[in-house]
């Protein structure tokens, strides 16, 4: 998801800083990438604290959470989380990207549920743009998923539509 933000970002002609973390942390821990995304000059990849932050299990929410700066974003798959995020100072909101992507027999987009729903409260980059970034990085023998990428609802407070599949909760 990360990369193919960052990627989003790059073909919108933006500053963009893509650092991963994806070694043995994968393996139940918290694997995690950190994007940067901006109109000027980034001057550190290093960050201590988090405008968004996008949690997809509890060690990820009690690792980051705190890190998440006051009035940022934070957004969470809310499958898998026994303690969802308490914080009453930042913007949370929970995405039912698992069963989405369950429901439509399309485990393999959950990510792109997770990035559509952020784009909907984010709209940092096109979402065009995340389609043409998707074909250019993605194998031929996955570009079928991309017509139920196109087709998903998401709601802010009721209001709106997405046009990557995902529903928000705030």
């Amino acid at each position: 998801m990360g990369k193919i933000l960052a990627y989003a970002a790059l073909m919108e002609g933006k500053e963009v800083s893509w650092m991963p973390a994806y070694g043995p942390e994968q393996r139940g821990g918290t694997a995690n990438v950190t994007v940067i995304i901006s109109d000027e000059s980034i001057s550190s990849p290093i960050l201590s604290n988090y405008d968004t932050a996008i949690l997809l299990n509890q060690p990820s929410i009690d690792k980051f959470q705190p890190k998440v700066k006051l009035g940022g974003t934070l957004i969470f798959d809310g499958f898998g989380v026994m303690q969802p995020p308490t914080r009453e100072d930042i913007n949370v909101y929970s995405v039912a990207a698992m069963n989405a992507a369950t429901d439509m027999k399309l485990a393999k987009c959950f990510n792109m549920f997770i990035l559509g729903s952020y784009l909907k409260v984010h709209p940092i980059v096109k979402v065009e743009s995340v389609m043409k970034a998707l074909h250019k990085t993605l194998p031929e023998r996955h570009h079928h998923l991309f017509a139920c990428q196109r087709t998903g609802h998401s709601e802010r407070n009721g209001v709106g539509d997405s046009l990557i599949c995902g529903t928000v909760s705030h």
